[in-house]
């Protein structure tokens, strides 16, 4: 699989738009929001889509070439989605770049923030990033159901091979095992 990757750019785009696809449905799985307390708002989603990318990326960061260019590819993606997510909102063309630069900066600040705690195995620093930005929230215990479900989510992505990302697509776990506000 990885070998056509590159081949033809009509399966190169194929398999990203797949990855991409997968990983938004992951970030909408409705136990997230009844479940886990994600708001069901505009905002809300956009942390939920992000923080499933990040979690992916994570783990293709960590894996051999060209897992690399898979997540070049599907940060590109995911940018244009929301590039045209704000156009269908009603944001001018004017006013377009300037969201889209807040959105990066909020997307690559995130991402450290989550990276670090992962990595350090810090639960409290993970919930409190998580209860910031993901819940609107300065309350990071109300967090403790999420930051279990992105901590197992990462756990899941870390045996995760580029080809199985290319054709069965990321293996988050069901946001319903998870405590939380049902």
């Amino acid at each position: 699989m990885i070998a056509r990757f590159f081949r033809r750019g009509d399966e190169r785009r194929a398999a990203i738009r797949q990855l991409h696809a997968r990983t938004n449905e992951a970030s909408r799985q409705v136990g997230l929001y009844t479940r886990l307390g994600v708001p069901d708002t505009v905002e809300g989603r956009f942390e939920c889509l992000s923080l499933h990318v990040i979690l992916v990326l994570r783990r293709l960061n960590r894996l051999p070439a060209p897992a690399a260019d898979v997540a070049q590819d599907l940060v590109n993606s995911v940018f244009l989605q929301l590039d045209a997510s704000l156009r269908e909102l009603g944001v001018g063309d004017f006013g377009v770049p300037k969201r889209m630069k807040k959105l990066g900066a909020a997307f690559y600040g995130r991402a450290a923030g989550y990276d670090a705690a992962l990595d350090a195995g810090d639960q409290a620093a993970l919930r409190a990033a998580l209860a910031r930005n993901v819940l609107g929230r300065d309350e990071p215990d109300a967090a403790a159901a999420l930051a279990a479900y992105v901590t197992a989510a990462s756990a899941a992505l870390s045996g995760t091979d580029l080809d199985t990302f290319l054709t069965a697509g990321p293996p988050f776990p069901d946001p319903e095992a998870f405590g939380g506000a049902a």
